[in-house]
């Protein structure tokens, strides 16, 4: 009785004691149990073969004839992705036939009782196959888009992944918190999705775009330690590798200061890319903001390649070609790159790079070519005395065959085009090392950066960011120069995470926030519970919030994040399984004090 009770306790069912992929050699003479999808069928000229798949992988059964015609008229009736449930005994396949691409492909079963589950059919796309299908196709009937190999392992990774993360933050004395989903709106940045509330008339709740407050009052409440795999929602404009609904893995810590953070961070990415085989190792390479900016263009550099932007304004300052003089002297500069090896490129080529910077938003591009056979050719070289030029050459390292390209703009404009540029390049060229897996923390961001449209100062990360010590005294003077304690994690030129020390005063978050230009009104109203927290004893916090839709992407090299998401939106929000966002009858609509506005018919 007791080895009755065992056996049904290794069992993973009532019908199945064995995943496909997991039956091997050592199986052979035992009695097993599968069950899953029909991959193939392959009739021999009366021997018929059926693939098994199921979530593990794929395992062969056979049937003759002559040796069970009751299970053979069963295997006739098999078609692709049928359901089926099968049992017998593990056999050594004959050598000539071994499969050494599968686990499983020294053994089969021949069978002595099949049973059709359910049926199945013709799908859309075929399942076993890797043709190319486009992706609304996909979308559309994602429940078998699942079943492909490629997205499964997906599944699969990202699974491992978040179990890992979770056992990394468990061990260090972390606590999973959840926070609310549905809280109040408080407009900044990215637009809220709004939910009415039936039992309040006229009032809505939001969904969070991030846990933001709510983990900093866990601080206040002294939970000291907090990590959540988060849910969150940001109402954005459509674009192509962005979710209406995404994860995040969010944390926060009390007494700490960067360093902790940044260390802790590493620790938990290795233990995340070992999931997938790739070793990483910390200490990861810091650089600031204005380095960031200065050498690459870009606050999330891509550093697998060696291509750097490099300023000239010092040496066009007092130049006799005004067109760039005047914008030094408006405050502007004149930075540039130099392309290896594409010298020789047409006029046509070197046309097509000046409209793409302009659709970048420069107002035009400048280049000088240095030929193979040592020439200097270029639009702009009769403007530049030769010390001008001599200076330019040595500060680009330009050697024949190699052209420099010049931006001249306010900053950020030109490093929004050299940036773009830079990448450009890198990819057209085959600069970047595919196998590099270059991680960087990105450090001493601006606090605030000015909106001309709103004319005021915006937070560059959120309102609860703290300064810099050093540059909480310009707060009140000078708040375009303060930078904050807030450093953000790179991967690959893809920004994976980003985080701050926060302000735990409310002295300090009120001054903030004037800066922001909010009223006390807008404060009270939207942020009122959280400043008076701040009263009742504060520790020094901060965390951090990672990407883990975009970091399983950038591990598993899958093409977009909705390649790891199982039930993802198209480009532009919409679910095409299920037709979701859609109307709502008046019933509805009437509990919820809300009524349809529709666009007015033009003349």
């Amino acid at each position: 009785m007791v080895m009755a009770e065992n056996m049904q306790e290794r069992k993973l069912s009532k019908i199945k004691t064995h995943w496909c992929n997991n039956i091997t050699a050592k199986n052979i003479g035992e009695r097993v149990e599968i069950a899953g999808w029909v991959s193939t069928v392959r009739d021999l000229g009366g021997i018929i073969f059926v693939e098994v798949r199921d979530r593990t992988g794929l395992f062969q059964i056979v049937s003759d004839p002559q040796q069970n015609p009751e299970v053979h008229k069963i295997f006739e009736q098999l078609k692709d992705e049928y359901v089926i449930h099968a049992l017998g005994v593990v056999s050594k396949r004959p050598e000539e036939t071994y499969n050494p691409n599968l686990p499983t492909g020294e053994v089969e079963v021949y069978p002595d009782k099949v049973e059709i589950i359910s049926e199945a059919k013709t799908p859309p796309f075929l399942i076993n196959d890797d043709q190319e299908v486009g992706e609304d196709l996909r979308l559309k009937y994602r429940y078998l888009d699942l079943r492909k190999q490629k997205l499964l392992n997906n599944l699969v990774l990202r699974h491992n992944i978040v179990t890992e993360i979770r056992n990394f933050l468990n061990n260090k004395e972390f606590l999973e918190v959840e926070t609310p989903v549905l809280i109040k709106t408080t407009p900044e940045g990215a637009r809220d999705f709004l939910v009415p509330s039936r039992v309040h008339q006229n009032k809505f709740y939001a969904l969070p775009q991030s846990p933001q407050i709510f983990k900093q009052l866990l601080m206040v409440g002294g939970i000291e330690r907090y990590y959540q795999i988060a849910r969150c929602f940001r109402d954005e404009d459509t674009r192509s590798d962005r979710q209406p609904e995404f994860t995040q893995v969010d944390l926060e810590m009390s007494f700490v200061e960067p360093d902790d953070i940044m260390h802790l961070i590493e620790g938990l990415l290795s233990a995340s890319f070992k999931c997938a085989g790739v070793d990483i190792n910390g200490p990861f390479p810091r650089m600031t903001y204005k380095e960031a900016m200065e050498s690459y263009g870009i606050d999330r550099p891509d550093t697998r390649f060696d291509l750097k932007l490099f300023d000239i304004s010092d040496i066009m300052k007092n130049s006799a070609f005004t067109a760039f003089a005047d914008i030094v002297k408006k405050g502007g500069s004149i930075r540039a790159l130099c392309v290896p090896g594409i010298a020789n490129y047409s006029r046509k080529y070197m046309d097509d790079i000046r409209n793409l910077a302009i659709s970048y938003g420069a107002k035009g591009l400048a280049w000088i070519t240095y030929a193979e056979d040592g020439s200097i050719k270029s639009p702009i070289l009769k403007f530049l005395n030769e010390e001008e030029q001599a200076q330019i050459q040595k500060l680009a390292k330009a050697s024949p065959g190699d052209v420099v390209f010049f931006v001249a703009d306010q900053d950020p404009v030109v490093f929004d085009v050299l940036g773009r540029l830079r990448l450009y390049f890198g990819e057209k060229l085959n600069l970047i090392d595919e196998s590099k897996h270059n991680l960087l923390w990105v450090l001493d961001f601006p606090m605030f950066e000015w909106d001309a449209e709103s004319e005021r100062f915006m937070a560059v990360h959120h309102p609860f960011t703290s300064p810099n010590p050093e540059s909480v005294d310009k707060l009140d003077t000078e708040p375009q120069n303060c930078n904050a304690l807030a450093y953000d994690i790179i991967y690959n030129g893809t920004e994976i995470g980003g985080g701050s020390i926060r302000i735990h005063t409310p002295e300090l978050q009120q001054k903030v926030f004037d800066t922001l230009g909010l009223s006390k009104e807008e404060i009270q109203d939207k942020f009122g519970f959280m400043i008076d927290s701040f009263k009742y004893g504060t520790p020094p916090h901060g965390g951090i919030a990672l990407g883990l839709d975009r970091l399983v992407a950038l591990i598993s090299n899958a093409p977009s994040i909705r390649d790891v998401i199982a039930f993802p939106k198209n480009s532009q929000a919409k679910c095409l399984m299920t037709d979701a966002p859609g109307s709502a009858d008046e019933e509805q609509l009437s509990e919820l004090y809300l009524k349809p506005v529709y666009p007015k018919k033009s003349k």
